[in-house]
Parts: C-alpha cells; sequence; structure tokens
C-alpha cells in the first residue's frame, strides 16, 4: 500500500461508514427537543455526547499541530456543563464545529509534508498515524452510544 492509500484509508476512517455508523446518520434529524433527556440505564445524553466527541476531537486536533497547545483538564474539561444544550442553535453549532475540525483533521492526514510516522517533537511519541486511529476509535465508540440513545428516545 502506497502512503496516498494509507492517507485515503484514514480518511475513510475518519468519515465512519463501512463498519460503523456515520457522524450524520447519528445527528441528522435528531429530535433535538430530546437531547438532554439520559435513557433509563444510560449515563449521558444525546447533548453530552456529541459536545464530548467534539471537544474531544478538537484537542485531539489541535495536539497534533501545534506544542504550545495545552488539553483541557480531564475528565471535567471533555463534557459539557450541562446536559442540555441552552439553544437549538448550540446543538447545530457543535455539528457543524465538529465537521470542520473533522475537515481540518483529514487535510491534515492528506498533507504529504506530514510524516505519518515521525513523532511529534511534543507529547510522549505519538504520532499523527496513531492520532488520526485515535479519532476514529473514539468517535466510532461515541457514536455507537449516541445512536444507541437515539434508538432509546425513539
Amino acid at each position: 500500500m502506497s502512503h496516498k492509500q494509507l492517507r485515503e484509508q484514514l480518511v475513510d476512517l475518519l468519515r465512519g461508514g463501512n463498519a460503523h455508523v456515520t457522524f450524520g446518520a447519528a445527528v441528522d434529524r435528531f429530535p433535538i427537543e430530546k437531547a438532554c433527556i439520559r435513557p433509563d440505564g444510560m449515563l449521558h445524553s444525546a447533548w453530552e455526547l456529541l459536545e464530548h466527541m467534539r471537544i474531544a476531537q478538537k484537542d485531539i486536533l489541535e495536539f497534533s499541530r501545534a506544542a504550545e497547545y495545552v488539553s483541557p483538564d480531564w475528565p471535567e474539561g471533555y463534557w459539557p456543563a450541562a446536559a442540555a444544550p441552552a439553544r437549538e442553535s448550540d446543538w447545530h453549532g457543535s455539528v457543524q464545529s465538529f465537521l470542520d475540525d473533522r475537515t481540518v483533521f483529514e487535510r491534515l492526514v492528506r498533507d504529504e509534508a506530514q510524516d505519518l510516522y515521525k513523532p511529534f517533537p511534543w507529547g510522549q511519541g505519538q504520532t499523527l498515524l496513531r492520532e488520526a486511529l485515535l479519532v476514529a476509535d473514539h468517535n466510532a465508540y461515541h457514536l455507537g452510544q449516541l445512536m444507541l440513545v437515539r434508538r432509546a428516545l425513539e
């Protein structure tokens, strides 16, 4: 497999699909009025999951781009303070921010000037390849949770 093929495979993985639900399938036409509900037996509302995914993806993106970046405090910095968006526009804004950051991450992965295998000069040996796999894995896990919440609310 060429480096270009690997980069495209990583982008496909970041976008989801194949064996996992896509982000769009999980959030499109979500009943926003139910975004604050934590269904019985579930730890998080749809809003909490969406925001957690957005925050974590942004964190990994910024870490991958700059040594000066400082991650939020764990765990409180990775979860929203409220179980519900304050306004419907907050939901749409979070969805758009997630998509925008994913697009930036895809560009970073596709950039042949970026060595997928070289450890960042900062961090503890992380590489762009590792961070791309981390984003894809993290998003797939929480998209699964989001779909379970969505189905429980239907």
